[in-house]
């Protein structure tokens, strides 16, 4: 019989805009990882997605790991030259992703620098209901990450889905069934939302989620505030920050969800550097147990 636990996978990111990306998952797919999301930052650099696909896959070899989403994080919504990469790195994402094994482009929405967030939706909207079109064509799903990329409501740069008020906006401009979530907890955190409402109101939304917690000083808040000159809150691997992942994923199990886990490292400000997969392997091991580990029993 086929392993419950694993309707949920637990996997990390690969970095894939500079090559190599199916090296690294050669590299590391024996440490445990149950899946991979190779991810590029603004720009593919030319690279043949169809021919990384197909290596990527081969590193994985017949070992049981999954890559059901690519990362393409930039910014679609200008028009600088690397911004126009950005964009058509996500046209080649959608239409590759198959070779890869994926079913789901993750990225940020992009925006228009400097503006009011609403400033964005219409530009937003000419370009993402022409590559939800796109997508739903070859049965691929987009999803937006919850980051805010240190803007704002008022103004930013990269992302204007970070906050649920934005994403009431953006799902009306595009009602497209294929269009969704790349969710975490630590980007609700650093705004002092609390993310498990989240998952119960917004489950069905949630195409994948990154796993990567964060740490809330609530000391230095109620001393400093959270404009004051002391770091109020740190982002985490998981299993070193305030999140509960068992209840993290049991919400997501009650609504039904499966899906891919995959750990955005190299925030901590404890595990980096060559502690980086220490904290890791940690966080793979410590989501697995979240999860309800490896061993399902049959029934008596």
């Amino acid at each position: 019989m086929s392993n419950p636990a694993k309707s949920i996978r637990i996997g990390t990111m690969v970095s894939a805009s500079k090559g190599g990306a199916d090296k690294r998952i050669g590299q590391i797919a024996d440490m445990g990882f149950e899946s991979f999301e190779p991810f590029f930052w603004q720009t593919t650099n030319g690279q043949d997605l169809a021919e990384l696909g197909k290596r990527s896959r081969d590193a994985i070899g017949d070992r049981d790991i999954t890559i059901s989403t690519l990362g393409m994080f930039g910014n679609p919504l200008e028009e600088t030259d690397i911004d126009l990469q950005t964009l058509q790195g996500w046209k080649d994402c959608i239409d590759n992703a198959h070779h890869f094994g994926a079913t789901c482009v993750a990225g940020f929405t992009g925006r228009i620098r400097g503006k009011p967030l609403t400033d964005s939706l219409p530009r937003y909207k000419q370009i993402w209901s022409e590559l939800a079109k796109r997508a739903a064509d070859k049965g691929i799903k987009i999803a937006f990450e919850n980051c805010a990329m240190d803007g704002n409501w008022a103004t930013g740069d990269w992302n204007i889905a970070h906050n649920p008020d934005a994403w009431e906006l953006i799902f009306n401009e595009t009602p497209d069934d294929n269009i969704g979530l790349e969710w975490e907890p630590c980007h609700q955190m650093v705004y002092l939302i609390e993310p498990l409402p989240q998952i119960r109101k917004w489950a069905k939304k949630i195409f994948h989620v990154h796993g990567k917690d964060a740490t809330i000083r609530w000391d230095v808040i109620k001393e400093h505030g959270i404009f004051g000159k002391e770091k109020f809150v740190f982002m985490r691997t998981p299993g070193f920050g305030d999140s509960n992942w068992t209840d993290i994923i049991s919400e997501l199990r009650l609504a039904g969800w499966s899906g891919s886990i995959d750990i955005e490292g190299w925030h901590d400000p404890v595990y980096r550097d060559v502690l980086e997969m220490t904290g890791q392997v940690y966080a793979l091991n410590y989501l697995k147990h979240a999860r309800g580990g490896d061993f399902v029993a049959d029934p008596v």
